[in-house]
């Protein structure tokens, strides 16, 4: 099968395509020709190197943490899924990436993919949509009433939180450019801050929440806009904890856990309408279209999620 994969750490030229060996489902497991895949921080931060100690790989390594696709073959003991279903996951990636044409996926890694939704809006969803609702439900026990600040609320994992927080009845700002309120605000924002015009800790006080997607400075002033007991779940780096006990404030560094449960409800509520995907860019599966892709994302100013399309 084609794949595109790196052979060594180092900049997008390490992406090169390959013919490799198709995969073999394990016990439990199932094999997805993926139709969609997509393009998070975390694949070119670990193409630089900079995972290599805290992420067990062996090269060559195909990178991809996102699959969309539909199932070709079954292992022993797959109970819930059979060939020709519709699927999207998360996969242990260690094993197998998703910049492939198939990849091995376990069973417990499966959502179904609901009718009236493509591959491309699926494949967004994984990695950034688990995150955001592991940041808000499980670390935040988010609240009906609660309020939410979400750093880059027109990020991959910022403009989920934004709809998974609206969805669960709370009252949500979110930090952005101003080139992205139209769309930022549709996603229901209550409170759209232009990072550019406001400092969001001077206009802001009294959040139960502040999802951090940023870190750094940002990470630091968030300790000011929060309540005595609110929550401080970063994916970049742990929040100062001196100051977390010093405000009685719940801090973390949210690692995601994949959960084919959780993508379930993931799917439901797009199947509902009450979670989008929003696709700023989406590219041909090739050398030089992940390529293209890395260097959009390194960006840090994609527009939600950078897709690849595998045919």
């Amino acid at each position: 099968m084609k794949a595109v994969i790196i052979e060594q750490y180092g900049g997008r030229e390490q992406l090169v395509e390959k013919e490799v060996p198709n995969p073999v489902p394990e016990n439990k497991q199932v094999v997805v020709e993926v139709r969609a895949t997509s393009i998070n921080p975390i694949d070119w931060k670990l193409r630089e190197g900079y995972l290599k100690d805290a992420v067990p790989f062996e090269f060559p390594i195909i990178l991809g943490w996102d699959a969309a696709g539909v199932i070709t073959e079954v292992g022993e003991d797959v109970k819930d899924f059979s060939p020709g279903d519709r699927v999207f996951a998360r996969p242990d990636t260690t094993r197998f990436g998703t910049y492939a044409q198939y990849t091995a996926v376990d069973e417990h890694l499966l959502a179904p993919l609901p009718e009236g939704v493509t591959f491309e809006e699926a494949a967004a969803v994984p990695l950034a949509g688990l995150t955001a609702w592991q940041c808000l439900v499980d670390f935040s026990d988010i609240k009906e009433g609660d309020r939410v600040l979400i750093h880059a609320g027109s990020g991959g994992v910022g403009h989920y939180a934004v709809q998974i927080a609206k969805h669960l009845g709370a009252y949500v700002a979110a930090t952005a450019s101003g080139k992205n309120r139209e769309w930022v605000e549709k996603l229901g924002v209550d409170r759209f801050i232009d990072y550019k015009e406001e400092d969001f800790s001077e206009v802001l006080q009294d959040f139960d929440i502040v999802v951090d997607t940023l870190g750094g400075d940002i990470q630091e002033k968030s300790f000011q806009v929060l309540k005595e007991g609110g929550k401080l779940p970063s994916v970049v780096q742990p929040p100062d904890e001196t100051k977390a006990v010093e405000k009685n404030i719940k801090t973390g560094f949210v690692w995601l856990e994949p959960s084919g449960e959780q993508l379930s409800k993931l799917g439901k509520m797009m199947e509902e309408g009450t979670l989008k995907s929003v696709i700023g860019h989406e590219l041909p599966f090739s050398q030089e279209g992940l390529r293209e892709a890395h260097e959009i994302s390194e960006s840090h100013h994609a527009k939600g999620k950078i897709v690849i399309t595998m045919k």
